[in-house]
């Protein structure tokens, strides 16, 4: 009987990774659609050819499994089997913050925020663990110049301060002080927070709360409910300027409204409208090293980007399939000293990185040594 010569295991192993790479590059180049086959741009610039390219998308994060270094024999398994590598997913995201590419996207589904450590190559959740730090609706996040964040607690009608690790440091508010707080935006130094309460129908609380961190004390109030300069309807989120301004999504007055930090009104851009640089449901709020201002749109499903006056310079994205620089329900937004942006969308469970043309892909806090601790 002659006998047959088995294969070595190199070669089983040559074999394997030929057809596991075939198989992705396969499902990276098209898309099967209701029309067949399609090509799908993986790295979508914007504003699209023949225009000079301002932004350009990096890469989607929807569990641990995209940011988590698999050790060796991870590796070879999923070499061999051709499995994908499982991790712990977004389940409801609703804001995100970002600290030298550490991601911390708050999750009311899952009760916790998920730190997505780009650079450090890791994992983890925040705020499940029970004592004074457990969360049980976090909605806006924010981080100072230290890396300590702070969360809303919408549930619990708080704001809830961590170290970048995670670290419980303190807690400030309360119910008796909240109606519905929804956003939050910090100072540099990380004295003063400024929380937003959205109100509701019911009340005139449309306003932001400022806090001393330190001491915990209220500090003044600004805005009321109405139409006016320096008046809310529905507010949700905020943020703070290189300018030193805080700026508020004024949401169902379809505008961004412009404070000093001591509460003056400064000026206010936006209208309702379906035409570019006019808001149908604005949401998250971020702004740039430079000063520019980007505005999530959940009806247009994208990002707008204004000078802090108003001037519409650039939309990213649009409505559409589970597809690079498309959305379906975007929220937060957050953009890191470097430049890159960071967008969540609550019904793709996705998190978004964009980064500016002119910033390598190998350049960036995301590319750089992980720090210890």
């Amino acid at each position: 009987m002659k006998r047959i010569p088995y294969p070595s295991i190199a070669a089983v192993c040559k074999a394997a990774l030929l057809l596991v790479l075939l198989g992705v590059l396969g499902a990276c180049t098209t898309m099967e659609t209701q029309e067949g086959p399609s090509k799908v741009d993986l790295h979508p610039v914007f504003p699209p050819p023949p225009d000079p390219a301002k932004y350009i998308f990096e890469r989607s994060i929807t569990s641990s499994a995209d940011v988590v270094k698999e050790d060796s024999t991870e590796r070879f398994k999923y070499m061999v089997t051709g499995a994908r590598q499982e991790g712990e997913g977004l389940a409801k995201p609703f804001a995100v913050a970002v600290h030298h590419g550490r991601v911390y996207v708050t999750d009311t589904a899952r009760r916790a925020v998920l730190l997505f450590d780009i650079p450090g190559r890791r994992f983890a959740i925040l705020g499940q663990e029970e004592g004074p730090g457990e969360l049980a609706m976090p909605m806006g996040i924010a981080t100072d110049a230290a890396g300590n964040i702070y969360v809303v607690d919408g549930s619990n009608k708080r704001v809830v301060i961590y170290d970048g690790n995670g670290k419980y440091l303190s807690a400030l508010g309360g119910p008796s002080w909240f109606h519905r707080p929804s956003g939050i935006a910090v100072t540099p130094d990380g004295s003063r927070v400024y929380v937003v309460d959205t109100g509701g129908v019911e009340t005139d609380e449309h306003r932001v709360r400022v806090f001393d961190t330190a001491t915990g004390k209220h500090l003044f109030d600004i805005g009321k409910r109405g139409t006016g300069p320096g008046e809310f309807n529905m507010p949700i989120y905020a943020a703070i300027g290189p300018d030193h301004l805080l700026y508020v999504v004024d949401a169902m007055n379809f505008r961004v409204q412009e404070f000093k930090l001591d509460g003056t009104f400064v000026r206010t851009f936006g209208a309702i409208g379906e035409q570019s640089g006019q808001f149908m449901r604005p949401k998250g709020i971020a702004l740039d090293p430079s000063g520019l201002v980007y505005v999530v749109d959940a009806a247009f499903g994208n990002f707008q980007i204004f000078t802090p006056e108003g001037k519409l310079l650039l939309a990213v994205g649009n409505r559409g399939d589970d597809v690079p620089g498309r959305y379906m329900l975007p929220s937060g937004i957050a953009i890191d000293d470097d430049g890159r942006v960071y967008v969540v969308d609550q019904f793709y469970r996705k998190l978004d990185v964009y980064r500016p043309a002119d910033l390598p892909a190998d350049a960036g806090f995301v590319a750089r040594t992980p720090r210890k601790g």
